[in-house]
């Protein structure tokens, strides 16, 4: 899915804006978008303030990398139990298979 040049010209107004330590708002990005010669549409600067209205823009940027490693680890151990299932219903399944092998030989221990 690629981002669109109204989206990535907002984000990175967004950006120059929390470096600076200037409060994310509509008329801030639709300021730095004019002076930098781009147009977009009047919703999207209003919508990336909203949406950035409660972060620290610093924080999520220097957080990313602790946040990426954390999802797989915890992944991996939520997998953990079912790969344990899913080798079990193998055990099972080849035991029945064996069964079912004396089976079709026509003879058997028991008959």
């Amino acid at each position: 899915m690629a981002i669109s040049k109204p989206e990535l010209a907002c984000v990175y107004a967004s950006l120059i804006l929390a470096d600076d330590d200037i409060d994310v708002t509509g008329e801030k990005i639709q300021t730095i978008l004019k002076a930098a010669n781009v147009e977009v549409e009047p919703y999207w600067p209003g919508l990336f303030a909203k949406a950035l209205e409660n972060a620290n823009v610093k924080d999520l940027i220097t957080n990313i990398g602790s946040a990426v490693g954390a999802v797989p680890a915890a992944g991996a151990a939520a997998a953990a139990p079912a790969a344990e299932a899913k080798e079990e219903k193998k055990e099972e399944k080849k035991e029945e298979e064996s069964e079912e092998e004396d089976d079709d030989m026509g003879f058997g221990l028991f008959e």
